[in-house]
């Protein structure tokens, strides 16, 4: 499939699933802790996703969202705009670094077990690929390396529709029981 049909489907996609969790109530904020008590990791992902729980404010602030999950993944997606530019007339590092950090930390949170959680350890990211206003979609494509009972580890990439690679990431979490 070429670029420009594939970035066409990214952006359907992309917003069928918004507006999938906004016809099912989902808004932006913070689920209550009786509405995730007893669901899985991914359960909770699959939630948000069908509007039944509040996807995090961030994804507002920064202009991305999730569009997919399975066991051990997670994608967002996201496109650059003006107002995630630094001084410097670029799109900042931290618009990569939080996109990442989202689809390492969403993946991690698919593999933990009802009553477990997660918080990020270390997160390291390397941009290799500047963006901008005409780059279009850019979706950030996380997956498990190791999640066991104390640490979890991850990667994540972000690809453009052409698939080149623009940033990758590395993250260990610290896996706890919730209260």
């Amino acid at each position: 499939m070429d670029a420009e049909a594939t970035r066409e489907r990214w952006t359907r996609e992309a917003q069928a699933v918004v507006a999938r969790m906004r016809a099912g109530g989902g808004a932006a904020g913070l689920a209550r802790p009786e509405q995730v008590m007893g669901k899985t990791g991914l359960e909770v992902m699959q939630a948000m996703l069908a509007g039944e729980l509040p996807y995090p404010h961030i994804a507002d602030t920064l202009d991305f969202a999730l569009v997919e999950v399975g066991p051990g993944t997670a994608i967002f997606q996201g496109t650059p705009q003006l107002k995630h530019y630094n001084p410097l007339g670029t799109v900042h590092g931290g618009w990569y670094a939080t996109l990442l950090d989202s689809a390492l930390g969403c993946a991690v949170h698919t593999t933990m077990p009802a009553g477990r959680g997660y918080t990020t350890a270390e997160l390291g990211v390397n941009i290799v690929r500047a963006a901008n206003t005409r780059t279009g979609p850019l979706r950030a494509i996380g997956k498990v390396i190791h999640s066991g009972r104390q640490m979890a580890t991850a990667e994540a990439r972000i690809v453009g529709p052409d698939d080149k690679l623009y940033a990758h990431a590395t993250t260990t979490c610290l896996v706890f029981e919730q209260r």
